[in-house]
């Protein structure tokens, strides 16, 4: 368990027990730092939430700075005034939405101004499942645990006056449109607006609902609106053997903007009040059906062990030996992170909403949402593929959902809409690799036909603008697109590649020379001058002026989405050798791609050139670059502290980066069933496969010597000198040695 206390000015970070692996009483999860992420812009939160939760139970600290900037999460380590506890939330995105159903316990006098209810806190302390402060000023203790759909928090309280507040107004973005029903003295209802993901397409909103049951029955309620309190209660309280009953009917209702409701307290010694807040996107009934069937009789301990339990045992499917305690934090709550999103749309009955209409349909397997896929297709489901394959294949499935309910593959799909967020077409790279390391459950000649049409269709193409360009000339001009019209033409090179591997694996030849055909056009931008890619003009001639160095921090470039023409240039590993070539030859290239790093255009918080390190390797004899790149990365950037991401973990693709190079190895070409090597941190590594995708049930890695070099590998014993492994050999293999010099 981490904990930490805030002080005026810095803060002690205290870890008061991290079991060794050899501990035969060990739990992996106890190395989970939940606090790892929340400051320097790792936009993650340190709240309870159950594996692939849809909701978390999240502290909500930024509610004083929400006019001051660009705020994505909850939750920024630092941050000294608590306004209450979030239920539905986001982990490493970096656009704010959600953040919504906010509870707050407070004593004395009732306030409703968040503002002036809110508390400094300390004693901060969280483990996976499981958060606890407290309220400085109100001197109540929280605690928060969570099943997948349901939050259960306990509040403290010490004698006399106190207060539950539910503030609808606060979130981190739509702060409009609410409802809530007060139903009885230990219950609430109501629903709230979301879904202005990056403050776009408001228009677009739609409703979470959720149902709030309360321990104790409360002694006044009532709701308030912009602030106001009115209300207050139309029944009256009376003793009958010994217990409290209601006896007039009570229902009070409120529907606007900023609205909220209280439950008052006169306790006469310290009390502990339990809440349970049960949400779904698809009613209310479903929600109060959600919190009773998943909490049912079990009291908070039961369900906080019954997570913390959950998270073991996913968590437990890697386990590693040696390395620092703190490189088993880090990697234990990488994991952690990659197993937050994408996560559960659908309710305890298999109810969700469809795409856009959000008519209610239903599932029987589980249907996830939040698919940041311009993200996470490089390097996380490559990895729930390999230690969760199950998983993977849902997602799968929930992919093509989209597709059947919307007409398209999701590009940037959270809670059954569709954001449109960055550019290409991603969803057809992470179908093809999925099949292709050997998870084939599930309709592949409907995602054939899926990716086909988004690759073809000319007209109102939703996941690539500007086709018409790229089929006639192959690239997006500076006039198809003000933004992005060279990496743009890159990422849809990419998914070309995945067709053309799906189609090879269908049978289809024809399509397999078309799209990898398609997938080289890129070529067309490289300019010789420069060793670079450049952005074309509509009439053919290179955009001018060209300042490769340009775009980097969201600085705006025409040929460039997010970054410049050094961080874009080698995103193209299906077609490293021909850039070798292009540039001049191995020395040439290298030479490139060194200067990247050395002259400071390498960002390791943005996901185009995340894999560069490992693009040494395609250079024989240069591999010692990779190695030495990749530690030097991971040490800098990656640390068990509040600031020990790089930036945004972007629904844990950072994290994935992170695993993968920890345990040395990596997918370094998109759709393609390999790994590259590197070295590994843990003297061993063994990952438990799923005997319903896998002959082997483990894989293990083995780092042999005291070296810093690697000198070779070996594949049961048997010696094996290249730098590149596929998925099969890997698997199938039982164990990889790597040999240090």
């Amino acid at each position: 368990m981490y904990y930490f206390k805030s002080f005026i000015k810095f803060q002690l970070i205290m870890v008061t027990f991290l079991p060794s692996l050899s501990s035969n009483a060990q739990n992996v999860v106890d190395y989970v730092n939940p606090f790892i992420g929340t400051s320097n812009y790792g936009a993650t939160n340190p709240g309870s939430i159950a594996p692939r939760g849809m909701v978390s139970v999240s502290p909500f600290n930024v509610a004083e700075k929400k006019d001051k900037g660009w705020l994505s999460n909850p939750y920024v380590f630092g941050n000294k005034l608590l306004t209450g506890f979030s239920h539905v939330n986001l982990s490493g995105v970096g656009c704010p939405d959600l953040g919504v159903i906010l509870l707050m316990p407070t004593t004395g006098e009732l306030e409703t101004d968040f503002l002036k209810y809110g508390s400094t806190f300390s004693n901060e302390k969280a483990i996976a499942g499981y958060y606890e402060t407290t309220l400085d000023t109100y001197k109540i203790d929280v605690k928060t645990t969570a099943t997948t759909r349901t939050g259960i928090s306990k509040y403290s309280f010490p004698t006399g006056k106190s207060n539950i507040l539910l503030n609808l107004g606060l979130g981190l973005t739509n702060e409009e449109g609410a409802m809530v029903k007060i139903v009885s003295p230990t219950e609430i209802e109501g629903m709230r607006n979301v879904g202005s993901f990056c403050y776009y397409k408001a228009e677009e909103s739609y409703p979470v609902y959720f149902v709030a049951q309360f321990s104790e029955p409360a002694e006044d309620f009532g709701v308030w609106k912009k602030m106001a309190k009115y209300g207050g209660p139309e029944g009256q309280w009376m003793g009958y053997n010994g217990q409290k009953r209601f006896y007039k009917k009570y229902q009070k209702e409120i529907v606007g903007d900023s609205i909220g409701t209280y439950f008052t307290y006169n306790f006469n010694k310290p009390t502990t009040v339990e809440v349970k807040v049960g949400v779904s996107y698809v009613s209310i009934e479903n929600a109060r059906e959600n919190l009773e069937k998943e909490t049912q009789s079990l009291n908070f301990d039961q369900i906080k062990d019954k997570s913390n339990e959950a998270w073991n045992n996913l968590l437990s499917r890697i386990k590693v030996e040696g390395g620092t305690e703190d490189d088993k934090a880090i990697f234990y709550t990488a994991l952690y992170h990659t197993l937050i999103h994408p996560n559960t749309l659908n309710d305890f009955n298999g109810d969700y909403p469809k795409m856009a209409t959000r008519e209610t349909l239903n599932t029987s397997d589980t249907r996830f949402t939040v698919f940041s896929l311009w993200d996470t297709y490089r390097n996380l489901h490559s990895l729930m593929s390999l230690v969760y394959p199950k998983q993977q294949s849902n997602m799968v499935k929930s992919m093509l959902r989209i597709y059947e309910e919307s007409g398209w593959l999701p590009k940037w799909e959270l809670n059954a809409t569709e954001t449109t967020t960055m550019v290409g077409d991603p969803a057809g790279i992470i179908i093809t690799d999925t099949y292709r390391r050997g998870i084939k459950d599930f309709d592949v000649e409907l995602a054939y036909e899926a990716m086909i049409k988004s690759a073809n269709q000319l007209e109102d193409n939703a996941l690539r603008p500007g086709i018409k360009d790229y089929l006639s000339k192959g690239y997006l001009t500076t006039k198809t697109t003000k933004s992005g019209s060279v990496s743009t033409t890159q990422e849809y090179n990419i998914t070309d590649y995945a067709i053309s591997k799906l189609a090879q694996e269908i049978g289809k030849k024809e399509d397999t020379e078309k799209y990898a055909k398609r997938s080289i056009s890129y070529r067309k931008l490289f300019d010789r001058n420069f060793n670079l890619l450049r952005p074309i003009q509509d009439d053919g001639t290179w955009h001018e002026p060209f300042n490769p160095n340009q775009g980097a921090n969201f600085e705006k470039n025409l040929g460039f989405i997010e970054g410049n023409s050094w961080q874009y240039t080698f995103m193209v590993s299906h077609d490293t050798k021909e850039l070798m070539k292009m540039m001049g030859g191995k020395k040439a290239y290298v030479h490139q791609l060194q200067k990247v790093f050395d002259d400071g255009y390498y960002d390791m918080a943005n996901e185009p050139d995340m894999g560069y390190p490992f693009l040494f390797n395609f250079a024989k004899g240069e591999e010692w670059r990779t190695q030495k790149m990749v530690n030097e990365l991971r040490s800098k950037h990656f640390r068990n502290v509040p600031g020990g991401l790089p930036g945004n973990d972007d629904t844990g693709t950072m994290s994935a980066w992170l695993i993968y190079s920890m345990m040395g190895i990596y997918p370094i070409v998109p759709a393609e069933p390999m790994y590259t090597l590197s070295t590994p941190v843990f003297d061993k590594i063994t990952i438990s496969l799923d005997g319903n995708y896998y002959s082997n049930a483990k894989l293990v890695i083995e780092k042999v010597g005291e070296g810093t070099a690697i000198k070779s590998f070996k594949v049961n014993g048997k010696s094996f000198k290249n730098y590149f492994i596929t998925h099969d050999e890997l698997v199938n293999g039982s164990t990889l040695k790597v040999i240090m010099k």
